[in-house]
């Protein structure tokens, strides 16, 4: 496809990055420990670690980790919230030569055991309220070497023997464990501390990254994503921002867990380069303690999915929050419906923009322009990234909707140890079959339909459900809802709606399906409904469609 998009772009941004520019994400780090020294990077319960201190502690987790015998290419997974040992593991790990396997906290044993014996991982960094899980699993992988972080661990004494204290005794948030071998975070970095540091040779082809993707389908697949992937993706999203992002300046508000593929390049790695303050939060489905946490930030950018935006919103203290320096808010992992948008700029007087991306594109793909976002759209395609609207092996014609293929240097290398769905996935000219179902309209800005496994048949007619979605999270009374087709004997597919509705709200089956009809056409009205107090989600708030399965009889037209 013509890049027609580039007429589109921010004024002032480049066609290409140059994606040979570092030879690492830890030339990229170095880079800016040095530029930004003295700057703040990290902030948590209450204490900030500037760019110099988060340079010191992870060389000291690095140089313990190599003083373990771990050697350039081992993989470590690291298990934990969004906490300051995070990123010291993170950038200690990278520093050493390591491969990256971000892991869930909330994964349960089986899933736990499947991406450890997966990645092979021979090294784990675990938040001592999960060491239980570890311990059910550990004898099944090649885990040797583990260290356990408590929540309080990077917080000063007296608060962080308080806050431990607190988590473990009071709270009862840690489950008693046997890992005898185990090694506390503090202790490791005590160890690293009189440990030589000998810095590790890494090339742009070395593994960064093996980031877990595709679990709601079977056994999850682990993409891998280079050092030049991330590096790639990295400039990408920061040649897309350059007239936004004030370097040394930005205080970006980061409640999406940093694990997490979206929020590790465009939180932790974007600003990382760019000499930003990260404002972690731990919990954000404690809104309340979010809200109260946002009160002592004038942040400037703040990343998230629609259901923690649409949470925020519908807090009655948000509306009260300072705005004044807020430039931006950016959604990504599901769709971004328009009435969330809307009402985001009618509290804040600034945009809610979305993009698109996924785990094998490091991740990002797209995004709006922040100085003429187009609600409905994820906006354009990135510098340096091809996009092609496939139906079947033919283009699609223009306006029609079909796969979106992409390629550019962000783009995964593969999947590890999954040669067959890496041909599956990946073209011999490198272009990514996404999956996803996309119309590009006439300027070059996309819109995602729907997923392809997600498409419902209804005699015949395709029905996406990011549609219906947005059609029925219309009503005022609804605050979020499902789709998804069950069968039927006439049509073959039937649309099923789960809802959950807003409090002290009710709606009438009958008067949502009249909501429905005034906006869609016949065959795309629900014809089954199903309230639920809530919806199964991911570890990003992300509903998931394949785990709605009916928990009670289902209202039927």
């Amino acid at each position: 496809m013509d890049r027609i998009w580039l007429n589109a772009y921010p004024s002032g941004t480049p066609a290409e990055i140059d994606a040979d520019s570092y030879e690492s994400l830890v030339d990229v780090f170095e880079e800016s420990c040095r530029r930004f020294a003295d700057r703040p990077g990290y902030h948590n319960l209450g204490v900030t670690l500037t760019y110099r201190d988060l340079e010191r502690l992870s060389r000291q987790f690095g140089a313990y980790l190599m003083a373990c015998g771990l050697v350039s290419g081992d993989r470590i997974a690291l298990m934990m919230p969004n906490l300051l040992q995070y990123p010291v593991a993170l950038f200690g790990a990278l520093r050493a030569g390591l491969t990256v396997v971000n892991t869930n906290p909330l994964y349960t044993p089986r899933e736990l055991r499947h991406q450890l014996v997966d990645s092979g991982a021979s090294a784990i960094v675990i938040l001592e309220n999960f060491a239980h899980v570890l311990a059910q699993v550990r004898p099944d992988t090649q885990i040797q070497h583990i260290v356990t972080t408590a929540v309080g661990d990077l917080t000063p004494f007296p608060k962080r023997t308080a806050v431990n204290f607190l988590v473990r005794r009071v709270k009862h948030m840690v489950p008693p464990y046997d890992l005898p071998d185990a090694v506390p975070f503090r202790q490791a970095l005590a160890v690293g501390a009189r440990s030589d540091f000998r810095p590790a040779a890494i090339g742009p082809q070395d593994i960064a990254f093996l980031q877990y993707t595709g679990g709601t389908t079977g056994l999850a697949k682990g993409a891998i994503l280079t050092h030049r992937n991330m590096v790639a993706n990295l400039l990408q999203v920061g040649a897309f921002w350059k007239n936004l992002i004030q370097p040394g300046r930005e205080v970006m508000i980061t409640p999406l867990p940093l694990y997490h593929v979206f929020c590790l390049t465009c939180n932790c790695l974007v600003f990382m380069q760019q000499g930003g303050l990260l404002v972690l939060i731990t919990n954000p489905r404690d809104t309340t303690q979010f809200v109260h946490e946002l009160r002592k930030w004038r942040f400037t950018m703040i990343t998230g999915v629609n259901t923690l935006y649409n949470s925020l919103l519908s807090h009655p203290g948000f509306a009260r929050l300072d705005f004044s320096n807020l430039k931006l808010g950016a959604a990504g992992g599901m769709a971004l419906h328009p009435t969330v948008a809307q009402k985001w700029r009618a509290v804040t007087g600034r945009p809610l923009v979305e993009g698109y991306g996924l785990t094998e594109a490091s991740p990002v793909v797209a995004c709006n322009s922040y100085e003429a976002p187009r609600i409905g759209t994820v906006g354009l395609p990135l510098p340096s990234t091809e996009i092609g609207i496939r139906d079947g092996d033919t283009e699609a014609p223009p306006g029609e909707p079909g796969e979106l293929c992409v390629r550019g240097p962000q783009v995964m290398r593969g999947y590890w140890r999954h040669p067959e769905e890496t041909a599956k996935a990946l073209t011999p000219d490198g272009w990514l079959r996404t999956g996803d179902i996309a119309v590009a309209e006439a300027d070059g800005f996309l819109k995602i339909v729907d997923r392809k496994k997600d498409l419902i048949i209804v005699s015949g007619f395709k029905v996406f459900p990011n549609e219906i979605e947005s059609v029925v999270g219309e009503h005022p009374a609804v605050l979020e809802c499902g789709c998804i087709g069950v069968s039927d004997e006439r049509s073959g597919q039937a649309v099923k709606i789960f809802v959950v509705l807003r409090q002290g709200q009710s709606i009438t089956f009958e008067a949502l399906r009249e909501h429905c009809a005034q906006r869609l056409t016949p065959y795309k009205i629900p014809r089954h409904l199903e309230f639920r107090e809530s919806l199964p989600k991911t570890n990003v708030g992300k509903i998931l469609r394949r785990a709605l399965e009916p928990q009670q009889p289902a209202q039927a037209a």
